[in-house]
């Protein structure tokens, strides 16, 4: 598998397939870093002068590199395949059997125009539009945690985490009203001091602002410690985020603006709640576990038996 695997999230594959007893390698494609100063400052005037990215080129070369000690491939996933440019794709594709895709993110976000002549022998995707539009195979994220048998006691009623992006207006409406309503909840933006800074001063009354981001297990932690988590999608993505599946495995509730879940053969409004209409019950009921055979659809195990055929 190759990906830049930012959050970590797909570490996860490779070592479901380990367990099922499938040989598995995962390139991260960011293992390539500048090796000095110099590398820094020979990309930037390549970048400047002749419009190459050393760093891009030299990161793609260290996939075909690593592919070149693992051998030849029955199957290569790239995730996000867009970061990756036709001529390496190719190179890539040359050395297994079986080359696929999988979208984390709408074609409108990240355009895939290059890649859908042939490119790939299959490529999947989350976004309905686009499966609609290209013809792509329809999967979903997944869950990749363990399901949380016990009961832990909870410190907030709704939790929020993102990036400071198109989505802070609309989490800052909600927490006003949330805080209107008494209701016990702990937003946070992460940032670059340049970003965060200006909205800080005049909102940090009703959002927590910091620039270091939290690890997989720190975001686990903070999800567990609430009833509710909030969920808002991104400008151009109809796609179900990982918060969902999070919230599947921890057995907790969802707040979101994306209307598609409703497509999602797990939604249940007792659990799932949008937020134009918070139900005024929504946070004094408890959680419904879905049924067991939904539940799997949407496990790793089945996902990777979907993906590659097995």
């Amino acid at each position: 598998m190759v990906s830049f695997d930012h959050w970590n999230y797909d570490k996860h594959i490779v070592s479901t397939l380990n367990k099922m007893n499938y040989v598995s390698h995962h390139i991260k494609i960011d293992g390539y870093q500048h090796a000095s100063i110099k590398d820094k400052i020979t990309n930037a005037f390549s970048k400047i002068f002749t419009g190459k990215n050393l760093k891009k080129i030299r990161r793609q070369q260290y996939i075909i590199d690593q592919l070149d000690q693992y051998g030849p491939q029955d199957q290569i996933l790239v995730i996000n395949p867009e970061v990756i440019d036709l001529e390496f794709h190719l190179k890539i594709k040359k050395r297994c059997t079986k080359y696929i895709a999988y979208l984390y993110d709408s074609t409108e976000r990240c355009p895939v125009n290059h890649l859908l002549n042939g490119v790939f022998d299959t490529i999947f995707s989350f976004d309905k539009k686009d499966i609609a539009t290209y013809g792509f195979k329809e999967t979903s994220n997944y869950i990749y945690l363990p399901k949380k048998i016990e009961e832990t006691p909870n410190t907030f009623d709704a939790v929020y985490v993102g990036s400071c992006d198109d989505r802070f207006p609309e989490l800052l409406d909600l927490a006003k009203d949330l805080k209107a309503k008494n209701i016990n909840y702990k937003f946070k933006i992460i940032g670059k001091p340049k970003h965060i800074n200006p909205l800080s001063k005049l909102h940090s009354n009703f959002i927590d602002f910091g620039n270091t981001k939290l690890n997989q297990a720190q975001l686990l932690d903070f999800y567990s410690s609430s009833k509710v988590i909030i969920d808002l999608i991104r400008d151009k993505q109809t796609g179900l985020s990982f918060r969902f599946f999070e919230a599947l495995a921890l057995n907790k509730k969802i707040i979101t603006n994306n209307k598609n879940v409703e497509n999602y053969n797990f939604y249940n409004a007792n659990n799932i709640a949008f937020t134009n209409t918070i139900p005024t019950t929504f946070f004094t009921t408890n959680y419904q576990p879905i049924p067991e055979a939904i539940y799997y659809k949407y496990t790793l195990e089945h996902w990777v038996k979907t993906v590659f055929n097995i």
